[in-house]
């Protein structure tokens, strides 16, 4: 059988469902070597985080270029073009913004909601847009994916779309996220001058992500190792720099910026606590990545994110500025509870797998296929 898979999202610019497409196509070629994957990918978009040779490089998979970035009006003809010439049975795209006429049986990832979410911040202009964008994609589409239960919720209540149409498959943690040597720990504790130890949270500064109760939060507790920010920034959400100037608190929260992904295992690796208090996560892989490298969990009990953790991570109201610092607080006092999420964190962790995912997914395509035979 041969399914078209839709990687123009495995670039630089598309980090989260980049990431997604480029672990769940590796994982179908690896674990469903009866399937012909034609892996659609843009040659021009900038790709310095994932590897197209690592993924050709197996028998089933052929890569196949389509000039017709995504958000480009011309993916709509192009797209379904590249269909046909590779004759494709099913046709998968990890994103909603898709060909809406794809011209055979479809598979479509919707991640999260995110943009309706009123305390995501987006603007009317970019709700409108994702909207109708979401809409058409899950109407174009036999199957949609979701990531979560939580997500699955959202899919049937807000966008109405029916229930047996929503198939819930969870995401793992990359391969590469796993307890770092102290020596490597070390090496970038040195490089980036981070303290001995340190609290951390990756991830983006969107309002939704609620940093500024975390700062807060954290300055509450004056015995506090300092936070390290780390992911990309955008400069229109300014508050949460705000506060930390005008408490002269440079010394207690430090913002890394964007940190290189070969970093990542072992900055979490690192961390005397990882926390994350997001009001909103379709699913929320930072926290399983910090598990995965062995580092205690304090995370936000909102939405999927109690499915991600489970019962590896302290769980607090995202709302309330109190109860984080709470959590942080108890996550901090004495040796025995961080060593005991640590190990329920691994644990926790290792029951997610991509070759689960990709088997499940590729249940999806069979099932689609035989309906449309």
């Amino acid at each position: 059988m041969r399914i078209a898979f839709d990687g123009r999202a495995i670039h630089d610019r598309f980090p989260g469902i980049g990431r997604y497409a480029y672990n769940l196509a590796l994982a179908l070629a690896r674990t469903q070597p009866d399937l012909e994957l034609a892996v659609l990918h843009d040659p021009r978009q900038p790709n310095t985080r994932y590897s197209l040779a690592a993924l050709q490089a197996y028998a089933n998979v052929r890569l196949t270029p389509v000039d017709a970035p995504t958000f480009a009006p011309a993916e709509q003809w192009r797209v379904p073009r590249a269909l046909r010439a590779v004759g494709a049975q099913v046709y998968h795209s990890p994103y909603y913004v898709m060909p809406y006429r794809p011209g055979v049986p479809t598979v479509v990832t919707v991640h999260d909601l995110i943009p309706l979410i009123p305390a995501a911040g987006y603007g009317r202009r970019a709700r409108w847009l994702f909207a109708v964008s979401v809409r058409l994609a899950v109407r174009a589409a036999q199957r949609v994916i979701t990531v979560s239960a939580a997500a699955a919720a959202d899919l049937t209540h807000i966008l109405r779309v029916p229930p047996h149409q929503v198939v819930t498959i969870p995401e793992a943690a990359d391969p590469a996220f796993a307890p770092q040597p102290p020596e490597r720990v070390a090496a970038l504790r040195a490089r980036l001058g981070l303290p001995e130890r340190y609290l951390l949270y990756v991830g983006s500064n969107k309002p939704h992500k609620n940093l500024e109760r975390l700062v807060r939060a954290c300055l509450r507790l004056e015995s506090a190792p300092p936070l390290m920010v780390a992911g990309p920034w955008e400069a229109r959400y300014s508050a949460v720099r705000a506060i930390v100037e005008q408490a002269a608190a440079e010394a207690r929260v430090r913002f890394l910026g964007p940190v290189a992904a070969d970093d990542l295992p072992a900055l979490y690796t690192g961390a005397a606590l990882f926390v994350f208090p997001s009001l909103y996560e379709g699913f929320g892989l930072p926290p399983l990545e910090a598990m995965a490298c062995g580092a205690p969990v304090a995370c936000s009990s909102a939405t999927s994110l109690p499915e991600v953790v489970g019962d590896a991570a302290l769980l607090f109201d995202p709302a309330s500025e109190t109860e984080i610092a709470a959590a942080l607080r108890r996550a901090l006092e004495g040796d025995a509870l961080p060593a005991d999420l640590r190990r329920r964190g691994l644990a926790q962790a290792a029951r997610f797998s991509w070759d689960r995912a990709a088997t499940q997914t590729a249940a999806i395509y069979r099932a689609l296929a035989a309906e449309s035979a």
